[in-house]
């Protein structure tokens, strides 16, 4: 998925061909911030003005505007590569958390 940035924020890029228009919301935030355009261009200004708007409500309404993530999250692996998770930690002396952790920086390090 291809996305918009702007300081510090993204926001995603969709299309309706039964409206003929880009359509967008800016993501991890607690409100639900929209933008659409007909061009490209155009979306990128609009999600550009969006991020603003927000931000600038956000202070006049003395608000947090990024939304908190737990740091939890389930993932399902397969019994395979959770074995091998395991031995993994038990080898390192770790914890599963830990080796998962290490593999996501890695990941994401890209």
């Amino acid at each position: 998925m291809e996305m918009l940035a702007h300081k510090g924020y993204n926001g995603s890029i969709e299309t309706s061909v039964e409206d003929n228009v880009l359509h967008g919301k800016v993501l991890c935030i607690n409100d639900l911030v929209t933008y659409e355009a007909t061009t490209l261009a155009e979306l990128k200004k609009e999600f550009i003005a969006a991020v603003d708007d927000y931000l600038e409500t956000c202070k006049l309404a003395e608000k947090t505007p990024d939304k908190p993530f737990s740091g939890l999250f389930n993932v399902r692996t397969g019994s395979e590569l959770h074995r091998k998770a395991y031995l993994r930690a038990m080898k390192d002396d770790a914890t599963i958390n830990r080796v998962v952790v290490a593999a996501l920086d890695k990941y994401l390090a890209n």
